[in-house]
Protein backbone atom coordinates (compact mmCIF):
# COMPACT_ATOMS: atom_id res chain seq x y z
CA UNK A 1 0.00 0.00 0.00
CA UNK A 2 1.31 3.47 -0.82
CA UNK A 3 1.56 6.01 1.96
CA UNK A 4 -1.25 8.50 1.43
CA UNK A 5 -0.94 10.17 4.83
CA UNK A 6 0.80 13.55 4.93
CA UNK A 7 3.64 12.91 7.34
CA UNK A 8 4.51 15.36 10.06
CA UNK A 9 7.26 14.23 12.40
CA UNK A 10 7.28 15.22 16.05
CA UNK A 11 10.50 15.48 18.06
CA UNK A 12 10.27 15.45 21.86
CA UNK A 13 13.43 16.30 23.77
CA UNK A 14 15.65 19.03 25.13
CA UNK A 15 16.11 22.43 23.57
CA UNK A 16 19.50 21.49 22.10
CA UNK A 17 17.87 19.04 19.70
CA UNK A 18 16.07 21.82 17.85
CA UNK A 19 19.08 23.75 16.62
CA UNK A 20 19.41 21.77 13.40
CA UNK A 21 21.28 23.13 10.42
CA UNK A 22 18.93 23.43 7.46
CA UNK A 23 15.73 23.72 9.50
CA UNK A 24 13.70 26.33 7.61
CA UNK A 25 10.53 28.38 8.03
CA UNK A 26 10.57 28.02 11.79
CA UNK A 27 7.92 29.46 14.07
CA UNK A 28 6.81 28.93 17.67
CA UNK A 29 3.09 28.43 18.05
CA UNK A 30 0.85 27.95 21.08
CA UNK A 31 -1.40 24.91 20.63
CA UNK A 32 -4.44 24.42 22.84
CA UNK A 33 -5.17 20.98 24.26
CA UNK A 34 -8.35 19.73 25.89
CA UNK A 35 -6.11 18.10 28.51
CA UNK A 36 -4.55 21.32 29.79
CA UNK A 37 -1.31 23.14 29.04
CA UNK A 38 1.45 21.39 27.08
CA UNK A 39 5.01 21.82 28.31
CA UNK A 40 5.61 24.72 25.92
CA UNK A 41 4.73 26.17 22.57
CA UNK A 42 5.50 23.96 19.59
CA UNK A 43 8.31 24.80 17.20
CA UNK A 44 7.31 24.19 13.57
CA UNK A 45 9.89 23.91 10.82
CA UNK A 46 10.78 22.21 7.55
CA UNK A 47 13.71 19.92 6.88
CA UNK A 48 14.29 18.52 3.39
CA UNK A 49 10.73 19.41 2.51
CA UNK A 50 9.23 17.50 5.45
CA UNK A 51 7.33 19.18 8.26
CA UNK A 52 8.80 18.80 11.76
CA UNK A 53 7.26 19.77 15.07
CA UNK A 54 9.50 20.10 18.14
CA UNK A 55 8.26 19.99 21.73
CA UNK A 56 10.55 20.82 24.68
CA UNK A 57 9.49 18.10 27.13
CA UNK A 58 10.47 20.10 30.21
CA UNK A 59 9.71 23.49 28.65
CA UNK A 60 12.35 25.87 27.40
CA UNK A 61 14.92 26.39 30.12
CA UNK A 62 14.00 23.04 31.75
CA UNK A 63 11.25 24.46 33.96
CA UNK A 64 9.08 21.37 34.55
CA UNK A 65 10.15 18.37 36.67
CA UNK A 66 9.35 14.88 35.34
CA UNK A 67 6.37 14.20 37.63
CA UNK A 68 4.69 17.47 36.65
CA UNK A 69 4.97 17.15 32.87
CA UNK A 70 1.49 17.14 31.35
CA UNK A 71 2.11 14.14 29.12
CA UNK A 72 -1.55 13.97 28.03
CA UNK A 73 -1.52 17.58 26.84
CA UNK A 74 1.81 17.10 25.06
CA UNK A 75 0.68 14.10 23.03
CA UNK A 76 -2.78 15.56 22.42
CA UNK A 77 -1.25 18.81 21.12
CA UNK A 78 1.04 16.91 18.73
CA UNK A 79 -1.90 14.86 17.49
CA UNK A 80 -3.97 18.02 16.95
CA UNK A 81 -1.34 19.52 14.64
CA UNK A 82 -1.16 16.35 12.55
CA UNK A 83 1.95 14.62 13.92
CA UNK A 84 2.05 11.03 12.63
CA UNK A 85 5.45 9.91 13.96
CA UNK A 86 7.28 10.82 17.17
CA UNK A 87 11.00 10.55 17.79
CA UNK A 88 11.59 10.87 21.52
CA UNK A 89 15.09 11.78 22.71
CA UNK A 90 16.01 11.55 26.39
CA UNK A 91 19.02 11.41 28.67
CA UNK A 92 19.44 8.22 30.72
CA UNK A 93 21.78 6.49 33.11
CA UNK A 94 23.37 3.17 32.20
CA UNK A 95 22.66 -0.03 34.10
CA UNK A 96 25.20 -2.04 32.10
CA UNK A 97 28.99 -1.86 32.02
CA UNK A 98 29.08 -2.04 28.21
CA UNK A 99 26.61 0.83 27.72
CA UNK A 100 29.19 3.53 28.21
CA UNK A 101 28.46 7.27 28.41
CA UNK A 102 27.83 8.61 24.92
CA UNK A 103 26.09 5.45 23.69
CA UNK A 104 22.65 5.78 22.11
CA UNK A 105 20.15 3.00 22.84
CA UNK A 106 17.16 2.48 20.54
CA UNK A 107 14.85 1.24 23.26
CA UNK A 108 12.28 -1.47 22.53
CA UNK A 109 10.86 -2.15 26.02
CA UNK A 110 9.96 -0.27 29.19
CA UNK A 111 9.44 -1.08 32.84
CA UNK A 112 7.10 1.60 34.17
CA UNK A 113 7.78 2.38 37.83
CA UNK A 114 6.05 5.77 37.83
CA UNK A 115 3.10 6.27 40.15
CA UNK A 116 2.14 9.98 40.22
CA UNK A 117 1.17 10.52 36.58
CA UNK A 118 -1.99 10.30 34.50
CA UNK A 119 -1.36 7.33 32.23
CA UNK A 120 -4.36 7.25 29.90
CA UNK A 121 -6.54 9.62 27.90
CA UNK A 122 -9.53 7.40 28.67
CA UNK A 123 -11.41 7.04 31.92
CA UNK A 124 -14.79 6.87 33.62
CA UNK A 125 -17.45 7.11 30.90
CA UNK A 126 -15.22 5.97 28.06
CA UNK A 127 -12.97 2.97 28.65
CA UNK A 128 -10.29 1.66 26.30
CA UNK A 129 -7.49 -0.89 26.58
CA UNK A 130 -4.65 -0.70 24.05
CA UNK A 131 -1.83 -3.19 23.71
CA UNK A 132 1.62 -1.98 24.70
CA UNK A 133 3.28 -5.39 24.54
CA UNK A 134 5.59 -3.86 21.96
CA UNK A 135 5.53 -0.23 23.11
CA UNK A 136 7.63 1.33 20.36
CA UNK A 137 7.36 1.35 16.58
CA UNK A 138 9.91 -1.05 15.07
CA UNK A 139 9.52 0.64 11.67
CA UNK A 140 10.78 3.92 13.13
CA UNK A 141 13.47 2.00 15.01
CA UNK A 142 14.76 0.62 11.71
CA UNK A 143 15.10 4.11 10.25
CA UNK A 144 16.81 5.44 13.36
CA UNK A 145 19.25 2.55 13.42
CA UNK A 146 20.16 3.04 9.76
CA UNK A 147 20.61 6.78 10.30
CA UNK A 148 22.84 6.22 13.33
CA UNK A 149 25.02 3.75 11.45
CA UNK A 150 25.35 6.14 8.51
CA UNK A 151 26.37 8.94 10.89
CA UNK A 152 28.86 6.78 12.79
CA UNK A 153 27.04 7.21 16.11
CA UNK A 154 27.65 4.45 18.65
CA UNK A 155 24.21 2.89 18.91
CA UNK A 156 22.74 -0.25 20.43
CA UNK A 157 19.49 -1.59 18.98
CA UNK A 158 17.14 -2.90 21.63
CA UNK A 159 17.08 -2.42 25.36
CA UNK A 160 14.79 -2.00 28.36
CA UNK A 161 14.29 1.46 29.83
CA UNK A 162 13.34 1.54 33.51
CA UNK A 163 11.23 4.68 34.02
CA UNK A 164 11.38 5.89 37.61
CA UNK A 165 9.23 8.60 39.16
CA UNK A 166 11.98 10.94 40.32
CA UNK A 167 12.93 13.70 40.73
CA UNK A 168 15.51 12.06 43.01
CA UNK A 169 17.87 9.49 41.51
CA UNK A 170 17.88 5.85 42.60
CA UNK A 171 19.17 4.47 45.86
CA UNK A 172 21.99 1.97 45.46
CA UNK A 173 19.62 -0.86 46.44
CA UNK A 174 17.13 0.22 43.75
CA UNK A 175 19.84 0.50 41.13
CA UNK A 176 21.09 -3.02 41.90
CA UNK A 177 17.51 -4.35 41.84
CA UNK A 178 16.85 -2.88 38.39
CA UNK A 179 20.05 -4.50 37.13
CA UNK A 180 18.83 -7.84 38.45
CA UNK A 181 15.60 -7.32 36.54
CA UNK A 182 17.60 -7.10 33.32
CA UNK A 183 16.96 -3.42 32.66
CA UNK A 184 19.52 -1.60 30.52
CA UNK A 185 19.02 2.12 31.09
CA UNK A 186 17.16 4.27 33.60
CA UNK A 187 15.43 7.62 33.26
CA UNK A 188 12.35 9.61 34.30
CA UNK A 189 10.55 10.76 31.19
CA UNK A 190 9.37 8.15 28.68
CA UNK A 191 6.36 6.89 30.61
CA UNK A 192 3.50 7.46 30.23
CA UNK A 193 4.64 9.26 27.07
CA UNK A 194 4.98 6.02 25.09
CA UNK A 195 1.65 4.65 26.30
CA UNK A 196 -0.17 7.85 25.41
CA UNK A 197 1.38 7.95 21.95
CA UNK A 198 0.03 4.43 21.38
CA UNK A 199 -3.45 5.49 22.53
CA UNK A 200 -3.24 8.43 20.13
CA UNK A 201 -2.28 6.06 17.27
CA UNK A 202 1.01 7.86 16.69
CA UNK A 203 4.09 5.86 15.77
CA UNK A 204 6.64 6.36 18.55
CA UNK A 205 10.31 5.51 19.04
CA UNK A 206 12.79 6.36 21.78
CA UNK A 207 16.48 7.16 21.57
CA UNK A 208 17.97 6.92 25.06
CA UNK A 209 21.24 8.85 25.29
CA UNK A 210 23.54 7.54 28.02
CA UNK A 211 25.09 10.38 30.02
CA UNK A 212 26.64 8.42 32.91
CA UNK A 213 26.44 5.21 34.90
CA UNK A 214 23.76 4.94 37.53
CA UNK A 215 24.89 4.77 41.18
CA UNK A 216 25.54 1.00 41.01
CA UNK A 217 28.83 1.55 39.21
CA UNK A 218 31.97 1.45 41.42
CA UNK A 219 33.38 4.58 39.77
CA UNK A 220 30.11 6.52 39.94
CA UNK A 221 31.31 8.89 42.67
CA UNK A 222 34.46 9.65 40.70
CA UNK A 223 32.55 11.18 37.79
CA UNK A 224 33.03 14.95 37.62
CA UNK A 225 30.55 17.58 36.49
CA UNK A 226 32.89 18.52 33.65
CA UNK A 227 32.84 14.95 32.36
CA UNK A 228 29.04 14.80 32.44
CA UNK A 229 28.70 18.16 30.67
CA UNK A 230 31.13 16.99 27.98
CA UNK A 231 28.99 13.90 27.36
CA UNK A 232 25.79 15.96 27.33
CA UNK A 233 27.16 18.32 24.68
CA UNK A 234 28.40 15.44 22.53
CA UNK A 235 25.04 13.69 22.88
CA UNK A 236 23.21 16.85 21.79
CA UNK A 237 25.41 17.11 18.70
CA UNK A 238 24.77 13.48 17.83
CA UNK A 239 21.04 13.83 18.49
CA UNK A 240 20.81 16.67 15.99
CA UNK A 241 22.77 14.64 13.45
CA UNK A 242 20.55 11.62 14.04
CA UNK A 243 17.35 13.59 13.51
CA UNK A 244 18.71 15.15 10.34
CA UNK A 245 19.76 11.74 8.98
CA UNK A 246 16.56 9.90 9.95
CA UNK A 247 13.98 12.42 8.75
CA UNK A 248 14.34 11.80 4.98
CA UNK A 249 13.93 8.03 5.39
CA UNK A 250 10.90 8.41 7.64
CA UNK A 251 9.38 10.84 5.17
CA UNK A 252 9.93 8.48 2.26
CA UNK A 253 8.60 5.37 4.02
CA UNK A 254 5.87 3.94 1.78
CA UNK A 255 4.82 1.42 4.46
CA UNK A 256 3.76 3.99 7.05
CA UNK A 257 0.03 3.69 6.37
CA UNK A 258 0.18 -0.04 7.07
CA UNK A 259 1.83 0.38 10.48
CA UNK A 260 -0.18 -1.27 13.26
CA UNK A 261 0.52 1.69 15.58
CA UNK A 262 -1.90 3.76 13.51
CA UNK A 263 -4.77 1.34 14.25
CA UNK A 264 -4.08 0.78 17.95
CA UNK A 265 -7.61 1.85 18.96
CA UNK A 266 -9.40 -0.22 16.35
CA UNK A 267 -10.72 -2.78 18.86
CA UNK A 268 -9.67 -1.08 22.09
CA UNK A 269 -12.74 0.99 23.02
CA UNK A 270 -14.95 -1.07 25.35
CA UNK A 271 -17.74 1.35 26.32
CA UNK A 272 -20.93 1.02 24.29
CA UNK A 273 -21.71 4.14 22.23
CA UNK A 274 -25.07 4.69 23.98
CA UNK A 275 -23.48 5.12 27.42
CA UNK A 276 -20.34 7.05 26.58
CA UNK A 277 -19.74 10.31 28.40
CA UNK A 278 -20.35 13.03 25.76
CA UNK A 279 -17.91 15.40 27.45
CA UNK A 280 -15.12 12.83 27.36
CA UNK A 281 -15.96 11.95 23.76
CA UNK A 282 -15.50 15.61 22.85
CA UNK A 283 -12.30 15.82 24.88
CA UNK A 284 -10.93 12.88 22.90
CA UNK A 285 -11.82 14.35 19.52
CA UNK A 286 -8.19 14.53 18.39
CA UNK A 287 -6.75 11.45 20.08
CA UNK A 288 -9.56 9.02 19.28
CA UNK A 289 -11.68 10.83 16.73
CA UNK A 290 -10.93 8.31 13.97
CA UNK A 291 -12.46 5.44 15.95
CA UNK A 292 -15.19 7.32 17.83
CA UNK A 293 -16.54 8.91 14.65
CA UNK A 294 -17.00 5.46 13.12
CA UNK A 295 -18.98 4.21 16.14
CA UNK A 296 -21.96 6.56 16.42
Amino acid sequence: MSDTTQKRIGIIGGSGVYDIEGLANTRWEKVESSFGEPSDELLFGELNGLELVFLPRHGRGHRIPPSEINFCANIDALKRVGVTDILSVSAVGSLREDLTPGTFVIVDQFVDRTFARTKSFFGNGLVAHVSVAKPVCSRLGDHIQAAAQAAGIKTVRGGTYLVMEGPQFSTLAESELYRQWGCDVIGMTNMPEAKLAREAEICYATVAMVTDYDCWHPSHDAVTVDEIVKVLLANADNARTLVKQAVPAIGADACADDCACRRALQHAVMTAPAVRDPALVEKLSAVAGRVLASQP
